[in-house]
């Protein structure tokens, strides 16, 4: 499917999805076509072309994003009566935070920026992120705090993509930096299994409560919104750690 006068904020009002089937048609072409993979800050980190302090400052940015998303399950989790939905989502947390014995994503990123040598406190406060990178991540946690339940669900589908963006990252960075090992990766290649079950949970609900043609605008549009949220977070960190504009207070790398 191709949809014709989608714009940076909306499917565009000459899209009518009549079906489930026209609906799923239509994130994936949202998929293929915004999904942050594309980005040119994506195609330098996987492609060996950035230096460590740009790594660092990559790492250290999406920290912020990875350590949001247990928030974000939990304000979604609590716009649901329906006890099933809450049992579904609530591993996505776990996945993250981990429990009781066990390690969860949140970790798994910290060995990675303490892999590439950033202090973990330093990390932990969020003290040195992007205020775009800020921004971004606060807007989604209000996202799925005020739109619909449908549109809150809807707003995970881009992990209908996260798989391929996976492996490429880890066979890119493992092939082209020194400092990066199979250890320090983990995040990601534990990744390959939970966000396709994430993603096929989120997609049958869409597409049986989307039941309009409004209400798969709105599913499709809140995909566009994520989209959004993961390439505004690439584009600050382009303009700033390859472009050079670092704002103030912002993590400064250290001489390569």
């Amino acid at each position: 499917m191709k949809l014709e006068g989608m714009t940076a904020l909306s499917l565009g009002a000459k899209t009518v999805l009549n079906s489930a089937t026209e609906l799923e048609a239509a994130l994936r072409f949202i998929g293929e076509t915004r999904y942050h993979s594309l980005h040119p800050f994506h195609k330098l980190l996987h492609g060996g072309k950035l230096n460590k302090g740009q790594v660092q400052a990559w790492a250290l940015n999406r920290y912020y994003y990875q350590s949001t998303i247990p928030i974000k399950d939990a304000v979604v989790i609590s716009r649901f009566r329906d006890r099933n939905i809450r049992v579904e989502w609530r591993h996505r947390i776990e996945d993250h935070d981990g429990n009781i014995g066990s390690e969860g994503g949140i970790e798994r990123w910290l060995k990675l920026t303490e892999g590439l040598g950033l202090d973990t406190a330093y990390v932990e406060s969020t003290e040195g992120i992007l205020p775009a990178t800020r921004f971004a991540v606060e807007a989604y946690v209000h996202f799925v705090r005020d739109k619909s339940p449908l549109e809150a669900i809807a707003s995970s589908l881009t992990e209908l993509f996260a798989p391929n963006l996976h492996e490429e990252r880890i066979s890119g960075m493992l092939a082209h930096y020194d400092f990066v090992n199979p250890d320090i990766m983990s995040y990601f290649s534990r990744r390959l299994t939970q966000a396709p079950r994430d993603a096929s949970f989120a997609l049958d609900y869409v597409k049986a409560h989307a039941k309009t043609p409004e209400q798969r605008e709105a599913v499709c549009n809140a995909l566009i919104f994520k989209t959004n949220v993961l390439w505004v977070q690439l584009d600050a960190l382009y303009h700033a750690y390859v472009e050079g504009h670092i704002p103030p207070g912002a993590f400064v790398p250290k001489a390569n």
